[in-house]
């Protein structure tokens, strides 16, 4: 397939970003594609099209799916996989947050739980102790609100993000 320009710069941008966001740049290059396409395609047309190897998109494509961020679908009349994306820049956003949220933050919270609950807690000092309580009363908030948020129908999420400093100045009059 042959990209449009501003399709070939996006899916370029991306993979870049990717590598800024700690994935890797075939990963966050492929997601694109299939964004970008919004059509669902074959494995041997996006190495074709990216023009990388068969085998980096195959497991490029195995950890898009870990990730929850493609599925695999079937086209009539194709016996081969099929790959596809939501378009939905929301679903998409949704998805990653509570993957990233799965796979770090959570790990982190159970850990500062552990610790805390340790025999060996009382061998730190208080203000150790503090600041790991502090941490998880801290975490544990910010999971409960992003929790919260993340539940928000899309036009309502909008509408809290475009708060912004508003919400201070709302806070100041109470």
């Amino acid at each position: 397939m042959k990209l449009n320009p501003v399709t070939e710069r996006f899916v370029l941008h991306w993979g870049e970003m990717g590598s800024r966001w700690g994935v890797n740049r075939t990963v966050s290059q492929i997601h694109a594609l299939l964004f970008m396409s919004g059509r669902p395609l074959a494995a041997d047309e996006i190495a074709e099209t990216l023009g990388v190897a068969r085998s980096n998109v195959s497991n490029s494509l195995k950890e898009l799916q870990n990730w929850k961020l493609i599925h695999v679908a079937h086209v009539m009349g194709d016996r081969r996989d099929h790959f596809a994306t939501s378009t939905d820049v929301w679903e998409l956003f949704r998805t990653v947050v509570k993957q990233r949220k799965e796979r770090e933050f959570d790990p982190t919270v159970a850990v500062l739980r552990e610790c805390l609950g340790s025999r060996d807690i009382n061998l730190e000092s208080a203000d150790a102790r503090r600041r790991i309580e502090d941490t998880l009363m801290l975490m544990e908030s910010l999971s409960d609100w992003g929790d919260e948020m993340l539940r928000l129908e899309s036009s309502t999420l909008m509408k809290v993000m475009k708060l912004g400093s508003k919400i201070k100045n709302l806070l100041k009059s109470g």
